[in-house]
């Protein structure tokens, strides 16, 4: 049952297909081959300090009173993402089968409004994701809270995990696809197929800029026209000139150096888990962390394929996606560790 193996660097279980061993195929695929799960969601809105919000999108559990349930699970998505994602809703039916409830946070922007500051949200932007965890904690103080990020969600949480060492909230956590080196990815999406990825990807991050442009003046944060933000053409332009700007860094390499979760690994003391394909197409080999780089408490999991949040597997006229059953898994096995040690103390205290 405890297979995780913390502190190591490891080959997956997972395999893919000879049918979907392309990287291409394995992440663009799964979005369209797989139908996605219909989900009941309800959104709750909570305003931050700095008088803007966060929209949290709550799924419970079937036929289970909430308190009964074996604990909270907060999803943190990957760029541009949000509850619609196919990788989200994949899980969260999965994860709510097994009696879990699921909060997915929202990055702002991305629940289909557009935010009410200039501040948006970045590979390693922390202060919201605290806040959504602490509100979940409250809402159920007695459930354990684990949390699972996808790509930038995941870099970002393990950065989380990372300046919050020690602390007792977060059980376990699951990192997928995160670009653990921001400027080596970065570079990657200008080459070859993976510039495609990067139109999509920008194009809809410069439309939210400009919607927001034309309804708040950010012209103290920014010194950029509209013209000027079309003409955009990289990650690392938008990061240079909207990114770091926005949230007080001094340049795109400077944000890079300072949210790059790569050398965070080794000072997590929260259960971890962390999956990767080494032929990502967001990344390239240097992502992949020597086992010196993690601490005892990191465990991760390396394919050879699967692609960016791709890992397609089954047959061309029944796949499946291997990431919830992992995560799953991993939930479970961890759920358990927090039972067997609930016994043992009481079986202490009963001494």
């Amino acid at each position: 049952m405890f297979r995780s193996k913390f502190g190591k660097v490891v080959s997956s279980t997972f395999q893919a297909p000879s049918w979907a061993r392309n990287a291409h195929v394995q992440t663009i695929w799964p979005r369209y081959l797989i139908k996605k799960p219909e989900l009941n969601t309800q959104n709750e809105r909570i305003s931050t300090p700095d008088g803007d919000f966060l929209d949290i999108a709550w799924c419970l559990p079937d036929d289970i009173l909430a308190q009964s349930a074996k604990g909270v699970v907060v999803v943190f998505h990957g760029l541009e993402g949000s509850v619609n994602s196919h990788y989200a809703r994949h899980l969260i039916n999965r994860i709510k089968e097994d009696g879990f409830i699921v909060a997915l946070m929202h990055f702002r922007g991305c629940s289909h409004e557009s935010n009410m500051t200039p501040r948006a949200y970045h590979s390693g932007e922390t202060v919201d994701p605290i806040q959504t965890i602490s509100h979940v904690k409250q809402r159920y103080p007695n459930l354990p809270v684990f949390a699972v990020g996808y790509s930038l969600g995941g870099n970002m949480l393990l950065k989380l995990l990372s300046e919050t060492a020690g602390q007792k909230v977060l059980c376990a956590a699951v990192a997928v696809s995160a670009p653990l080196l921001l400027a080596e990815c970065a570079l990657r999406m200008q080459r070859g197929f993976s510039r495609l990825y990067q139109h999509y990807l920008l194009n809809s991050m410069k439309n939210k800029l400009l919607e927001k442009m034309r309804f708040l003046d950010i012209r103290r944060s920014l010194n950029i026209d509209e013209s000027k933000v079309k003409a955009l053409s990289t990650f690392r332009e938008f990061d240079q000139d909207v990114t770091a700007k926005l949230h007080g860094f001094e340049g795109a390499d400077d944000y890079y150096a300072h949210c790059s979760a790569m050398s965070m690994l080794k000072n997590i003391t929260t259960n971890t888990l962390v999956l990767h394909s080494r032929d990502d197409p967001f990344m390239t080999e240097a992502v992949v962390p020597s086992e010196n780089q993690l601490s005892n408490s990191v465990a991760y999991e390396l394919s050879e394929k699967g692609g960016h949040v791709g890992f397609l597997h089954g047959t061309p006229f029944r796949p499946k996606l291997w990431l919830q059953e992992r995560i799953s898994e991993f939930l479970e096995e961890q759920h358990q560790r927090i039972l067997a040690a609930e016994t043992t103390k009481k079986t202490e205290m009963n001494v």
